[in-house]
């Protein structure tokens, strides 16, 4: 590739994320703040039913909910999101001569870009809770956010490649997210699961990355076992998404 056209790459990967954050936040009147208010809601609604009803032995659960929250509202956004991008742009896959993935791409950057935005909500949390983040985090967030986006564009490629043959995989993946919701420590502790089913949990590639996002916000260190089990699940994830666009692309303008 060379600088001329990798300049062409970078603008059109910058149009296409500032055209999807434009479509989020045409007409809105509260605007960023409906990136944050999902998770949060969803927070003191579980608040209320897990700690509240149920009685969870969670030390500061709002905070242990939260610090989960949203990055699983990122991985959601963006594979529900994704599952439709190269359907939803079907007069521009039609038209126009570009690489595909790139679609994709911007629904997970869009949706990457509001994850980092809502950081500092994290943040208030943490000083709530007499917390406060460490100096590290300039250096464990940027590891985090590499085989984050990448099991999520991997992930995103996928289900949209699948989508233009099998329109009911954008079904499909809600039905599935919604499952992996309650099979990945989001709303409770890894502890709580019996001993002889961890290895089970953890072959679900979403539960080592929501442990990792726990673990920096609440305790300012990563696991580093769990740290490259995420590393290993996001190359073979984002491995698999382009395996499968690449076979596939050639008949999206014919299909779709």
């Amino acid at each position: 590739m060379n600088k001329k056209s990798a300049i062409y790459y970078v603008d059109l990967i910058t149009i296409l994320t500032k055209k999807e954050i434009k479509i989020r936040y045409k007409n809105s009147v509260l605007g960023y703040l409906w990136s944050i208010a999902n998770p949060l809601m969803n927070a003191i609604i579980y608040y209320f039913v897990f700690k509240i009803i149920m009685k969870f032995n969670i030390k500061d659960y709002t905070l242990f909910l939260i610090s989960a929250l949203f990055p699983w509202q990122w991985i959601l956004n963006s594979i529900m999101g994704g599952a439709n991008s190269f359907v939803g742009n079907a007069s521009l896959i039609k038209k126009v001569i570009f690489p595909r993935h790139f679609l994709p791409l911007a629904q997970v950057l869009n949706d990457a870009f509001h994850f980092i935005v809502s950081i500092p909500v994290i943040i208030v949390f943490l000083l709530y809770y007499h917390k406060a983040p460490s100096i590290d985090w300039f250096i464990y967030l940027p590891l985090m956010l590499i085989p984050t986006f990448l099991m999520v564009y991997g992930f995103s490629l996928l289900v949209a490649s699948l989508n233009i043959f099998f329109r009911d995989i954008q079904y499909l993946v809600g039905i599935i997210m919604a499952l992996l919701f309650y099979i990945t420590p989001v709303l409770y502790s890894i502890s709580f699961i019996p001993k002889k089913y961890k290895n089970l949990v953890l072959i679900n590639p979403f539960t080592p990355l929501i442990i990792n996002w726990r673990d920096i916000f609440m305790h300012n260190h990563i696991n580093l076992a769990n740290y490259a089990l995420t590393v290993l699940y996001s190359v073979v994830v984002i491995v698999i998404g382009f395996a499968v666009y690449k076979k596939l692309q050639v008949r999206f303008a014919e299909v779709i």
